[in-house]
């Protein structure tokens, strides 16, 4: 496939070699035409100088002098030739240089009517005619109609509209020729920053640099930051599954010694020691595979809307807590969006609600706002999920954040929802408090940072 360069290059020097090639088609038929304008007024001068010099004799018919004005009609081989003939056609005058040729002229023309045309002779040679009508007398006499015709060879005239036709097509080639080589140049100047980024990705696929990193201009700095932020997002991936594993890791250790020493010294409670030690195990796998499933910010990623996912999580929650009759409202505004991961914002929401439906009494209510950033163009997020339950005393907000924490043991559930929505959320740079709701339940508060603006 054709480089970007070249694609310009070709279409341009298409449109050039069009453009040129019409100036040139155009420009030549308008000088020829030119020429042929004024060969015919050079003609017709000549024809004027035959009439003044031509005279009636006393018998009444058309003299010619034995010298006219131009000396080429008296000169066989001046390329410049006259007869004059009676429109009846019983006289007729030619020039010596006619002497021996019969040239078609046209005949009885009318008083002042042209007549114009090319020919070319039996030996080859071109020849322009141009005939002119003159009446001697206002008598309807055909004898005093008069046709005067003047012929001239086209070799010079041929030759001179070659010459400029060389002239012209040699100018338009070089023009055309160094438009083309500043037009590479412009090409290549204008395109350099595409190259550049290029290479500078084949730097990053080749390991020597992590980002791209030269000044861009306006119309790529979006291109580029957006290629910056994909690749700081993988970086980020890759370095929470790398923390996430160790981190899984180092919280098997303990649940997997516990069953050991257990099979090792034939405890007489291993199957209940095996299964709290699996739940356990459950709940660590489930929470390390979460937080490394955290999408956080993407570049180019399609806004989400937070109205559709609150009434999807509702929705379901709803039918799981139908024995509840829970009262479940909320307050979204319809064009309120986030830009990051719809997993991400479904398991915030889904946890929170969640939570608000499982502990409170009767009523359940979610709103959402957005708020402008620190940056011109930047909107924060904010979500409220509040119920009428019994609260979330401030000395056990941070106990309830961690993970496998339960504010009352009695109530199903593994006690890691709000320590993955924590995670989630510091993922994306924002915060969750705890706080008390004006039905004197809990409100959970999650403040999402606008995603950095691309420059």
């Amino acid at each position: 496939m054709l480089s970007l360069n070249q694609r310009v290059l070709l279409a341009a020097s298409a449109i050039l070699s069009s453009f040129f090639g019409l100036a040139g088609v155009t420009l030549d038929r308008t000088y020829r035409q030119s020429a042929e304008l004024a060969l015919e007024e050079r003609l017709l001068g000549h024809i004027y100088a035959l009439i003044s010099a031509a005279e009636m004799d006393a018998s009444g018919e058309l003299v010619m002098p034995v010298e006219v004005p131009d000396a080429r009609f008296s000169s066989r081989d001046s390329g410049l030739f006259a007869q004059v003939e009676s429109n009846d056609r019983h006289w007729r005058w030619r020039s010596v240089s006619m002497a021996g040729m019969d040239i078609p002229f046209d005949r009885a023309l009318a008083r002042v009517q042209k007549s114009s045309k090319k020919i070319t002779t039996a030996d080859g040679e071109q020849l322009f005619l141009f005939s002119y009508g003159v009446e001697w007398s206002d008598s309807p006499d055909p004898s005093q109609a008069f046709t005067f015709s003047v012929a001239q060879d086209l070799t010079v005239f041929n030759a001179r509209v070659a010459d400029f036709r060389r002239s012209l097509w040699g100018s338009l080639g070089g023009v055309a020729l160094m438009l083309l080589a500043v037009q590479g140049s412009i090409l290549r100047w204008g395109l350099s920053p595409l190259k550049h980024a290029a290479d500078e990705l084949r730097g990053i696929e080749a390991g020597e640099q992590l980002r791209l990193q030269g000044r861009y201009p306006a119309e790529l700095r979006g291109l580029t930051s957006n290629i910056n932020g994909l690749l700081s997002h993988q970086q980020e991936h890759l370095e929470r599954y790398r923390r996430t594993l160790g981190d899984l890791a180092h919280s098997l250790k303990t649940p997997l010694a516990v069953l050991q020493n257990a099979v090792e010294n034939r405890d007489p409670e291993l199957p209940e020691v095996v299964r709290e030690q699996v739940e356990r195990m459950n709940q660590i796998t489930g929470y390390q595979l979460q937080r490394a499933a955290t999408s956080g910010w993407t570049a180019l990623a399609a806004p989400v809307r937070v109205g559709v996912v609150v009434e999807k999580v509702m929705s379901g929650l709803r039918k799981v807590y139908a024995d509840k009759e829970v009262e479940a409202s909320s307050e979204i505004p319809d064009s309120l969006e986030f830009h990051g991961d719809e997993g991400d914002l479904m398991e915030i929401l889904g946890n929170l609600v969640d939570n608000a439906f499982k502990w409170c009494k009767g009523r359940v209510h979610v709103s959402a706002e957005s708020r402008p950033g620190p940056r011109p163009g930047q909107w924060d997020l904010f979500i409220h999920v509040e119920d009428d339950g019994s609260g979330v005393p401030p000395e056990m907000v941070r106990y309830v954040m961690q993970r496998g924490r339960r504010a009352d043991s009695d109530i199903a559930g593994h006690g890691i929802g709000l320590s993955i929505v924590r995670d989630i959320v510091q993922v994306y740079g924002g915060t969750l408090d705890i706080g008390s709701s004006e039905w004197n339940g809990a409100r959970l508060n999650v403040w999402l940072p606008a995603r950095p603006v691309i420059i």
